[in-house]
C-alpha cells in the first residue's frame, strides 16, 4: 500500500492556482488602490445611452419654429415664439441658436450654445436693447432661460460624457416599455444632483426626465410627446412639457417646420454673428 499524500496545494490544483494568481495581481497592480469592480446597472446604464446618442448621430444640421406657453396658472399663460437652428459637430457637442421673434420687446434677442463632450459648456446671449452680446457664466448655468421652467443647461445637447449612469428598472409609461436609468451630472455647476430618464425600448427615444435639485428633492418633470421620424431615421418630439413640482408652474415647448442639412456652417455660430440674425 502507498502511503504517499497528495499535498493539497495551489500547484496540485492548476485552476485554484490560476485564480490565487489573478486575485494577487489586482491586489499588487495599483500599490493602495481598491480591487473596483464593475458593476452590471452601470455598465448596462452607459450603454443604453451610448446607443442612443449613436442613433441620433448624424443628422448634420437642423432648423426648427417653436412657440413657447409659460403658464404660472391656468388663467395666466405667456406665449412666445422662437427659432432654433442646431448644426452638429464631429467630436464634440452640437452648437445651437435660439432666437426669439415674438413678442415685440424681444425681438432679436438670441442665445447662443457650444456644448461640449467634457468641458464646461459654453453660451452666450444677444440683448438687442444694449446691443451686445454677454457671456454667460457657468455658474448661472442652472438659472431658469428667460422667465420659464427650462434651465439654460436644459438647452445644451444632452452629450453621453456628461453624466455617469446606472440602469435602475424596465417600466412602461405612455403605452412604451422603457429604460428607466438614473444619470448623474459631472458638471459641478450643474443645478441637478441628478436625473431618472426613461428611455423607450423601441427606438430609443427619451419619454420622460426627473430633475432633482441641489437638495436632492424632486424639482421638475419633462415629458416629450407626439414623436414623428425625419429622413427615416432622426426622432423628433411635437412638445416637450415641463413641469415645476415645487412652484405649481409649467412650459411647453412646441415645435414645428422641421428641416434638416440645410446647409449652415461653422460660421453661423459665433458670438458675432447672433448679433447680425434678423
Amino acid at each position: 500500500m502507498n502511503n504517499t499524500q497528495v499535498s493539497n496545494t495551489p500547484a496540485n490544483h492548476p485552476a485554484l492556482a490560476r485564480s490565487l494568481a489573478l486575485l494577487l495581481l489586482c491586489c499588487i497592480a495599483l500599490p493602495g488602490a481598491p480591487i473596483a469592480f464593475a458593476e452590471p446597472e452601470a455598465e448596462k446604464g452607459l450603454a443604453i445611452a451610448v446607443e442612443a446618442d449613436r442613433r441620433d448621430t448624424g443628422f448634420g444640421d437642423t432648423s426648427v419654429d417653436l412657440t413657447m406657453l409659460i403658464a404660472s396658472s391656468p388663467d395666466n399663460i405667456i406665449t412666445r415664439e422662437m427659432r432654433q437652428m442646431v448644426l452638429e459637430v464631429a467630436g464634440d457637442g452640437d452648437k445651437s441658436i435660439m432666437v426669439f421673434d415674438r413678442p415685440r420687446d424681444l425681438k432679436g434677442t438670441a442665445i447662443l450654445t457650444f456644448t461640449h463632450k467634457t468641458e464646461a459648456d459654453e453660451q452666450w446671449l444677444y440683448l438687442p436693447a444694449l446691443k451686445r452680446v454677454k457671456r454667460i457664466s457657468s455658474a448661472d448655468k442652472s438659472g431658469p432661460f428667460m422667465g420659464s421652467e427650462f434651465a439654460y443647461e436644459d438647452l445644451s445637447s444632452q452629450e453621453v460624457e456628461k453624466y455617469s449612469y446606472k440602469y435602475l428598472r424596465d417600466e412602461t409609461i405612455n403605452g412604451e416599455l422603457c429604460f428607466v436609468l438614473e444619470r448623474i451630472p459631472t458638471d459641478a455647476n450643474s443645478g441637478y444632483t441628478r436625473q431618472v430618464t426613461w428611455v423607450d425600448q423601441s427606438e430609443y427615444r427619451q419619454q420622460r426626465v426627473d430633475y432633482y435639485d441641489r437638495k436632492g428633492a424632486l424639482l421638475k418633470t419633462m415629458i416629450a410627446v407626439d414623436y414623428e421620424q425625419y429622413l427615416d431615421h432622426y426622432w423628433r418630439p411635437g412638445e416637450l412639457i415641463m413641469t415645476n413640482h415645487q412652484t405649481g408652474k409649467s412650459t411647453t415647448l412646441k415645435f414645428g417646420n422641421y428641416q434638416f442639412r440645410t446647409g449652415l456652417q461653422d460660421s453661423d455660430f459665433t458670438p458675432s454673428a447672433i448679433a447680425r440674425i434678423r
